[in-house]
């Protein structure tokens, strides 16, 4: 009788352990992306959240980096240009080897204005990468977000704007630029 117990009581275990891992699997991985560990070394600000996208989903592996960065932005007018897009927007941690590819343009992340502009990286060891920076900006608070990938800009640019406007991200933009 004791023995049966312990086998039950085993088989509820494992059962329930494989349940809640396959739960949080599908849960890291909704729509293709999973959060990853924030890359990059320490610097002035907190570090963001981080996330990788499957190839199956955007047709190439893609990166994005998202953090707040609270008190530094212009008060008075937000994110004005291109130029401090190009400043503020993190892509100096990939590489400090980063060109513009065209002007950039107004964008709206969260209820908040700012811009976004597409790049050409050349990473350290020689390879190239497009990139799209955003910065958006609430009050004198500031939001950056950099994405990386292999494919054409356009195509990093889609499955970045589409993984930040999803209700999860935007909720977690909302309460990062609130302290939360």
């Amino acid at each position: 009788m004791r023995r049966r117990f312990t086998i039950a009581v085993a088989a509820l275990a494992v059962g329930a352990l494989s349940g809640v891992a396959a739960y949080d699997h599908a849960g890291s991985r909704a729509g293709g992306w999973r959060e990853i560990a924030w890359p990059f070394p320490r610097d002035g600000w907190p570090a963001g959240r981080a996330f990788r996208c499957d190839t199956a989903m955007c047709g190439d592996a893609v990166e994005i980096y998202v953090r707040p960065k609270i008190g530094f932005c212009n008060c008075d007018r937000g994110v004005g240009d291109d130029d401090e897009v190009d400043r503020v927007a993190d892509l100096d941690l990939i590489s400090d080897r980063f060109m513009p590819r065209e002007a950039g343009r107004v964008v709206r992340l969260a209820e908040m204005p700012g811009r976004i502009r597409a790049y050409n990286l050349q990473m350290p060891d020689g390879a190239r990468r497009a990139a799209i920076g955003i910065a958006v900006s609430r009050r004198c608070d500031l939001l950056v977000a950099v994405a990386q990938g292999t494919s054409e800009t356009t195509e990093v640019q889609r499955a970045a704007m589409a993984f930040l406007e999803s209700p999860e991200l935007r909720r977690w933009m909302i309460a990062a630029m609130d302290g939360r």
